[in-house]
């Protein structure tokens, strides 16, 4: 079925063994041996290498063996920082949908008949719709009229240059990307690393094409041609969440219906919540708990056992939601909170990338344990370098993996004003030098670039060392131009800043944590993350899409313990809902634990140098019925089974609490 399978011991003295392995992944992908055929076969992968299970012997990563002799996996970047940052486009909101008006269920007409000429958007005539499931609270929430952005995004394959467009010879891979279908103003489509801006009150409706290959391949040889976006840490319906089983066929098209409406607001607190301070002294009020305001979210593919290779393969990008009904983080920095905002509010992207000889983009689907790439990009760029006014921006930071932890900070030894942990406003921010995040993590950030002189260059480094999947050593490297990701050139004379001082960021309270003493918990449960036959589990279980693991009642809140047992690093994330971390280690949370979150970290070198091997918090399950996931977030774990499914239910159901 497949050519002989290469194990490598040593790669940074067998380069041309390693040359080899490459191309025998290659060639077991493309003859379509799948995963868990090679699980049958007794086979399965350690870091950079098939092995036989229980072989016991972890193979050094392919990236790594690239930083000891040049050009092993990929070229070089000999022409560092002379391409710029590529910056995040925001979509365009349309005022009717090409094809069928949406509806509560399925849309009524059965066809989209897409007009090929509009756009290079492949060769599809038609789509049919994907959805069958109802959108819950549609009725309740305005449904379609209260929709006042619609958006129309394809997934499809591209060629992209992660290099620098002067590099001696063109490295393009092909990639599949998410594409506005709709152009800007300058008449081109946004593709790349893509941004959707949305107000809380106003509901969003994003129709996705699966423009992806027919076939369901491409020359790569990885990824599958079947989508789910998940956008996440949005408080949304299981049916719009982009579950890892709610997944549809090239030639589809799937209506997402986002309420951005705040936690609580069917639940705990069905009458609103009003927020006041000194600039809105009679308050301004919301649907659900204000303290549960949301900012900066993401959106990435989720198909089961395929999230790695899909979001890898560059199906990933932004959703900033803002607050403009509270006057809080209002998308306009003379207003509200007053952060910085328009071209001076930048989202940033980290990706992990391995790339073969030629310059195209590999990955390696047989490696269980993480991917760890031999070039790390920003916003699908390696060493980009991005031009800075002299006065303030926001940055706001994700580690999109698929494996690896970063931990960021400036060449210059600046600190960062932190005002944002994952999704969520700080209760006040924090001036700290560097910043952790696992896979899936966020942080906003405030920098302020009045105070250098024209010409200053400060590079954004990840000093965080880590070798293979198995997580960061904890180790913090010296500064050097393999730790550099971007670099800023400070430019012109001090410009006109109404954004906030940094002085009233650090002073000013901004999301207060809300307070869940009223909804007692009344259940707790326990979920260890482990590995056994080389592959990840959950209480000593694998992923089974038909098992439902927990019952919390809806409204309800409970108290849930992660542990790891050692040598690994998790970065856990729960959809639905933000929990509140209560413990680490028995001991009272980090300063990196202090906000509502959505993914945390365990295991080893989760914090500082230090493990964790227990986490606890509290979390709330409102306003949805139905499944949602909770799995490790790299990626390569997930779809190597470390992944289970909860159901949120009504307390009249047989199975609610169990």
């Amino acid at each position: 079925m497949f050519k002989k399978i290469i194990k490598v011991t040593h790669f940074s003295q067998q380069e041309k063994a390693v040359e080899r392995y490459m191309k025998e992944v290659n060639d077991i992908q493309e003859a379509g041996v799948t995963r868990r055929e090679l699980f049958k076969m007794g086979l399965t992968a350690g870091v950079g290498g098939l092995t036989a299970v229980g072989g016991g012997v972890f193979l050094p990563n392919l990236a790594e063996a690239a930083t000891t002799s040049t050009g092993i996996i990929s070229p070089l970047c000999t022409k560092p920082w002379t391409e710029p940052l590529p910056i995040p486009k925001t979509a365009v909101s349309v005022g009717n949908f090409t094809g069928p008006t949406p509806d509560k269920e399925q849309c009524l007409e059965t066809q989209n008949l897409w007009n090929p000429g509009k756009g290079a958007f492949g060769e599809f005539e038609d789509f049919t719709e994907a959805r069958i499931e109802e959108h819950q609270r549609w009725d309740e929430l305005g449904g379609l009229a209260a929709c006042t952005n619609k958006y129309e995004l394809m997934c499809k394959e591209i060629d992209w240059n992660f290099y620098s467009a002067r590099e001696a010879s063109p490295f393009s891979s092909k990639v599949w990307t998410y594409v506005d279908m709709n152009p800007d103003s300058n008449g081109e489509f946004a593709t790349g690393v893509l941004r959707l801006k949305a107000q809380y009150g106003s509901p969003v409706l994003m129709r996705m094409y699966n423009g992806l290959p027919k076939d369901g391949r491409d020359t790569q040889g990885f990824g599958i041609s079947q989508c789910s976006p998940h956008l996440h840490n949005a408080h949304n319906p299981p049916e719009s969440d982009g579950g890892p089983m709610r997944f549809f066929d090239s030639g589809k098209f799937f209506d997402y219906w986002y309420p951005n409406i705040r936690a609580g607001f069917a639940s705990t607190h069905k009458l609103g919540t009003t927020r006041i301070d000194a600039a809105n002294p009679k308050g301004l009020s919301c649907p659900g708990d204000w303290k549960e305001t949301q900012s900066t979210l993401w959106f990435h593919d989720h198909r089961m056992d395929f999230t790695a290779q899909n979001v890898y393969k560059g199906m990933a990008s932004f959703y900033t939601l803002f607050s403009k009904d509270i006057n809080l983080d209002t998308d306009d920095e003379t207003t509200g909170l007053r952060l910085p905002s328009g071209k001076y509010d930048i989202p940033l992207m980290f990706a992990d990338k391995v790339f073969d000889q030629t310059g195209q983009m590999f990955f390696d689907s047989f490696n269980v344990e993480g991917i760890i790439g031999d070039q790390q990009t920003v916003n699908f760029k390696i060493k980009p370098y991005l031009n800075v006014e002299r006065r303030k921006y926001r940055f706001r930071f994700l580690d999109a993996g698929p494996s690896r932890f970063i931990e960021l900070s400036l060449s210059n030894a600046a600190k960062f004003t932190r005002i944002a942990n994952c999704g969520n406003l700080l209760p006040k921010a924090q001036i700290v030098p560097t910043i952790r995040l696992g896979v899936a993590e966020r942080a906003d950030v405030i920098i302020d670039f009045s105070i250098y002189a024209p010409n200053t260059v400060i590079y954004l480094e990840n000093r965080l060392e880590q070798l293979n999947g198995k997580g960061p050593t904890g180790k913090i490297l010296a500064s050097s131009a393999k730790t550099q990701l971007l670099k800023f050139i400070v430019s012109g004379p001090v410009v006109v800043d109404k954004s906030a001082s940094l002085a009233t960021l650090q002073t000013q309270v901004m999301v207060p944590m809300p307070d869940r003493t009223k909804n007692p918990i009344k259940i707790k449960r326990k979920f260890d993350f482990g590995t056994s036959n080389g592959a990840w589990n959950v209480n000593g279980k694998f992923f089974n899409p038909s098992v439902v693991s927990a019952y919390p009642i809806e409204g309800s809140q409970e108290e849930w313990t992660l542990t790891s047992p050692g040598g690994w690093a998790h970065p856990v994330h729960v959809h639905h809902e933000e929990f509140v971390v209560t413990a680490r280690n028995g001991k009272a949370p980090a300063i990196d634990d202090l906000s509502r979150k959505d993914v945390v970290r365990i295991g080893d070198a989760a914090q500082g140098t230090a493990g964790t091997t227990s986490i606890t918090f509290n979390m709330q399950f409102r306003d949805w019925y139905g499944d949602y996931p909770m799995h490790c977030h790299n990626v390569v774990h997930e779809d190597h089974g470390m992944m289970i499914r909860f159901r949120i239910v009504p307390p009249t159901d047989p199975n609610a609490g169990k």
